[in-house]
């Protein structure tokens, strides 16, 4: 059976709809607090999720956004607003359907097993922070992880890794790093950056002279590969 949690504050459609699905053998769970929606989901295993937008004391677009930082899981969203910006936000914050309320029980469930169809390994398991590279940022802590093993960093060497791993494979100016790493003062020298630098490559046991991570780009700047 199809297991499904919807996270829904109007209990009468979510009532229609569970007794519609149920002879589908799509058994729905529904929520109707937005606060209790994503932590549900660590509960049991789902295989979707049906997510409106307009709910009590949060917006489900961040909903969205919790749901697929956290769990590898499809979402339908079903909603009222018809407004692009919501539908174009939806998606870009990780949602696999939009459909526009009022709608046909029967498309909902057409498009549940369609979706399914696609992502047969659907099921909410959570997402791998792990990657195949020694290096990588963990979004969800906001660490950086050297094979696995948390780099012990200062707020700016944080920064600088945090940039040069999503430029990763690209030359980064130091004129870049001033400008896009918080953590740094805008009127920092291009010799703190070479500070910061060297103590990133110490704590990577990066070797300047024949770097593994690390590479400096002469009068430019730095280039992160892996």
């Amino acid at each position: 059976m199809i297991k499904v949690l919807m996270i829904e504050d109007d209990l009468e459609l979510a009532e229609i709809l569970t007794e519609y699905l149920e002879q589908f053998d799509i058994d729905v769970e529904t929520v109707d607090d937005p606060f209790i929606g994503v932590p549900t989901l660590s509960t049991k295993e789902y295989d979707l999720v049906i997510l409106d937008l307009t709910l009590p004391g949060l917006d489900g677009l961040e909903v969205c956004k919790d749901i697929r930082k956290r769990y590898d899981i499809p979402i339908i969203i079903s909603s009222a607003r018809h407004d692009i910006d919501d539908k174009v936000m939806a998606l870009e914050y990780g949602a696999d359907d939009y459909m526009p309320k009022p709608y046909d029980p029967r498309e909902l469930q057409a498009r549940i097993k369609s979706l399914l169809r696609r992502k047969p390994d659907g099921k909410n398991s959570k997402k791998e922070s792990k990657t195949s590279k020694d290096l990588y940022f963990d979004e969800e802590k906001s660490l950086v992880f050297l094979k696995n093993k948390e780099l012990q960093l200062t707020k700016a060497e944080l920064g600088i890794m945090k940039f040069m791993l999503k430029k990763q494979g690209s030359v980064i100016s130091r004129d870049e790093l001033i400008y896009n790493v918080d953590a740094i003062n805008e009127d920092s020298t291009y010799k703190s950056i070479d500070v910061i630098i060297g103590r990133i490559r110490h704590k990577l046991d990066d070797n300047p002279k024949s770097p593994k991570y690390i590479h400096s780009v002469r009068g430019v700047g730095y280039k992160l590969v892996q």
